[in-house]
């Protein structure tokens, strides 16, 4: 074996990105109306919408940052994991059926019923603003490994940037085409790959140890590695027990809940149902699924015997160029490109349903049956694919493993929207002031928390504030985002008049 891409990994690559980009335009071949394009005839069963809700979560981030994780740590991440587990229930139980109820396209849309289309607007640009830079990031982190391969062949400085381009570009192709119903069936196809790939390594990584996953198991288990449950109880370790089951679980409340990509998703299945059974069960799957990349990481940490890397993302795909065989190499590749592209395919039809239900029919007042409404979905898809793929561009590596960059941004703002719906539900007084108002605050206060490391690095004075917060662990940023919009929003409603009945019926508000 040799670390070098030959020509049977790049036709493996090949086939496997020329075979998913025709999947894509076959199936969306025929795009009836922007319903069919957005949420596909909301025919999808339930359990394509379970797979298609995994890879969706199951970027470049899984694939590369989680063995990385276990590399240098242990199994702790799955306390996190088991709280997605909780969120999901709970978003199962009170959001889902309010928005097959009103028949929504876009989890914003349901805010609007209760507040008013400002608060609509509002939630739908917070939402596009931050998918756009979690993704932009997801597509640099993809691009990692494929720079590393076709690097010999391309001056180092080209390397990323050419990764980025193929991946994006691509992914753009059969996206702007098949809409939804191509970004579902494409991605059981992308789940499918990734999952041989990580099965793949973890069958190669026991027999290249001597003694196998025996082996591993018990010098992972001497080094304390295997531990899984962490009863501290301070706010400043990522992986703990309560960190992991609260902060995980309204992570997954904000990110299955109040997130357009996941959401769309759920609203293409053929009843509440199989929504319910779709999104409860993708958690189950989720929780298998990352033990199975953090096993991954652990066999690597006995394979390269703990040797220090220049970053956690780098670990796995620096086994998969220098010590597996060739075509298994461009299999795996494709593993880590089919992750991404996934997420990304998804990303863009999400970002292109919000914009044009949310922004543009509102102020067009067209219908979304109008003929017209289906092209200006399928350029705001094209527009947003560009975006990202030019986002991920303008990306430089920070030392920091992706998936933490990648969460901590999306949970700067998941808490303000999470809040904002929970007001909705919850508070019978709030009205679309309150609700802006509370959302505004609590984002706010995230951009301080979220990047509180970098705000003192840029500007020391702000130690003495910003100190304390800044220790905080990623999990908890939704919680506390949640807590200070859905607080702040109370107490100004307290400013105004508690609604009338007749204005809590009509506005679908709980006695």
């Amino acid at each position: 074996m040799t670390g070098r891409f030959d020509l049977l990994d790049l036709f493996v690559l090949l086939v496997y990105l020329s075979g998913t980009t025709a999947l894509g335009l076959w199936i969306g071949r025929e795009q009836r109306s922007a319903t069919d394009y957005f949420v596909a005839e909301r025919a999808i069963p339930w359990w394509a919408v379970l797979f298609s809700i995994v890879a969706s979560e199951t970027s470049a981030l899984t694939f590369i940052s989680i063995p990385g994780l276990a590399y240098i740590g242990n199994l702790g991440f799955l306390e996190v994991v088991a709280g997605y587990i909780l969120g999901r229930i709970v978003v199962a139980r009170t959001l889902l059926p309010r928005y097959f109820e009103g028949n929504l396209v876009t989890a914003y849309a349901l805010l609007e019923t209760r507040f008013g289309l400002g608060a609509r607007r509002f939630t739908s640009i917070v939402f596009m603003v931050t998918r756009a830079m979690a993704d932009a990031v997801r597509v640099f982190a993809t691009a990692i490994p494929v720079a590393l391969i076709i690097g010999p062949a391309l001056p180092k400085q080209y390397a990323m940037p050419t990764a980025i381009l193929v991946l994006g570009l691509l992914t753009v192709i059969y996206t702007y085409r098949g809409g939804m119903k191509a970004v579902v069936w494409t991605e059981l196809l992308q789940a499918s790959i990734y999952l041989l790939g990580g099965l793949s390594a973890i069958v190669l990584i026991g027999q290249a140890v001597d003694g196998g996953w025996s082996t591993i198991v018990a010098r992972a288990g001497d080094a304390g590695k295997l531990q899984v449950i962490d009863w501290y109880t301070g706010f400043d370790r990522p992986h703990t027990m309560f960190a992991g089951l609260i902060g995980g679980g309204f992570l997954a409340m904000a990110s299955h809940g109040a997130d357009q990509l996941i959401v769309q998703r759920l609203l293409s299945s053929r009843s509440l149902r199989d929504a319910q059974v779709a999104i409860i069960g993708s958690g189950f799957a989720v929780f298998a699924q990352m033990a199975l990349f953090l096993f991954v990481g652990l066999g690597l940490w006995v394979l390269y015997d703990g040797r220090p890397f220049a970053s956690a993302d780098a670990i796995f795909p620096t086994y998969i160029i220098e010590q597996m065989p060739h075509g298994l190499i461009g299999l795996i590749v494709a593993a880590i490109v089919a992750a991404t592209m996934s997420t990304h395919s998804g990303a863009i039809n999400a970002l292109a349903a919000s914009s044009t239900h949310d922004i543009y029919l509102p102020l067009t007042g067209r219908a979304p049956d109008d003929p017209r409404t289906l092209k200006v979905g399928k350029m705001f898809a094209l527009g947003w694919g560009l975006v990202l793929t030019f986002g991920a561009l303008l990306f430089k590596e920070q030392g920091t493993p992706v998936v933490v960059i990648a969460l901590s941004i999306a949970s700067f703002t998941q808490g303000g929207l999470l809040g904002g719906f929970f007001l909705g539900l919850f508070w019978a007084r709030a009205n679309q002031r309150d609700a802006i108002f509370g959302m505004s605050v609590g984002i706010f206060a995230m951009a301080f928390i979220v990047f509180a490391k970098q705000l003192i690095a840029a500007f020391p004075g702000l130690e003495p504030t910003l100190g304390g917060v800044a220790s905080i662990a990623w999990p908890w940023y939704v919680l506390i985002g949640t807590s200070l919009t859905f607080l702040a929003g109370m107490l100004l409603s307290f400013t105004h008049a508690a609604p009338t009945t007749g204005d809590r019926a009509s506005q679908g508000i709980r006695s």
